[in-house]
């Protein structure tokens, strides 16, 4: 079974790469579930209900949020209804969302999402993640096998130690909130696949996604400047995770970086 992550989808860039490239890799590398971090979809931050219903059509399966997660209020009702979208599971019971979904695959085994905020340099302020984490795996129905959890975290130690954590209980741990793609990709030895961050869906030639000149400028001068989400060299990062569908053990992780016009990379086993 093969799985891809997707790390922050960031503005009108980050979506027309996710309608651009999110198909073709389902088509050619036989992608069996999508999830990606969509928080920042809308104008760099927040989603909107209209794009939430894109990005299901787009082909993504299940939608992770962050610290952004209510910036539009309007995502609200998406929240409280749909079991494609989780809130991160740290958060107060009384916020809106699910703190965990299970969706069936297209190859037909189920597979929990999962949602976690970091605690260390993060504006907003989650419960303890890994308490979290811990109380749904052990909430989870004998039969789900495949978990996945988006650990959305400032701090590299933090998603590292979550890792280890859940080396043998989790498909994979997959980080995401700094846009920068790490190259520390393993399977861990109990079987969970592992990367501290899954990178950036948007533009590239940025800050982050925002317009360059303008980060530069308000970090030079200090006066406040809006960030505007900038617009060359979209690119989509994330993982292509293998497991075993009977054990939701992960058997390989590939990380890939790929350009709007480039072509879809084939692997070995292709």
């Amino acid at each position: 079974m093969r799985i891809l992550l997707i790390g922050d989808i960031v503005g009108r860039p980050g979506k027309h790469a996710c309608s651009q490239i999110i198909p073709a890799l389902i088509r050619d590398r036989h992608i069996d579930f999508v999830v990606a971090n969509a928080e920042n979809t809308c104008a760099g931050s927040g989603l909107t209900p209209a794009m939430f219903r894109k990005l299901m059509h787009y082909g993504i399966d299940v939608c992770t949020m962050g610290d952004h997660i209510y910036k539009r209020r309007e995502i609200v009702a998406v929240l409280n209804q749909s079991d494609q979208i989780v809130r991160p599971a740290n958060l107060p019971l009384e916020a809106a969302g699910r703190e965990m979904t299970i969706v069936k695959s297209r190859l037909g085994p189920q597979v929990a999402v999962i949602s976690v905020l970091g605690r260390i340099f993060m504006n907003m302020r989650g419960d303890c993640p890994f308490h979290a984490v811990d109380r749904l795996i052990a909430s989870l129905p004998d039969d789900v096998k495949i978990v996945l959890v988006d650990v959305h975290a400032e701090a590299t130690s933090e998603k590292v130690a979550l890792g280890w954590h859940l080396d043998g209980r989790a498909t994979a741990v997959v980080g995401t909130h700094t846009h920068v793609q790490t190259a520390d990709e393993r399977v861990l030895p109990g079987g969970t696949a592992y990367i501290t961050d899954l990178g950036m869906t948007g533009p590239h030639d940025s800050v982050l996604g925002r317009d360059k000149r303008a980060v530069i400028e308000n970090l030079i001068t200090t006066m406040p400047i809006p960030y505007a989400v900038a617009g060359g060299d979209p690119k989509l990062n994330g993982v292509i995770v293998e497991c075993d569908p009977a054990t939701g053990r992960a058997t390989g992780i590939e990380r890939i970086s790929i350009r709007e016009e480039s072509p879809i990379p084939v692997s070995d086993d292709d």
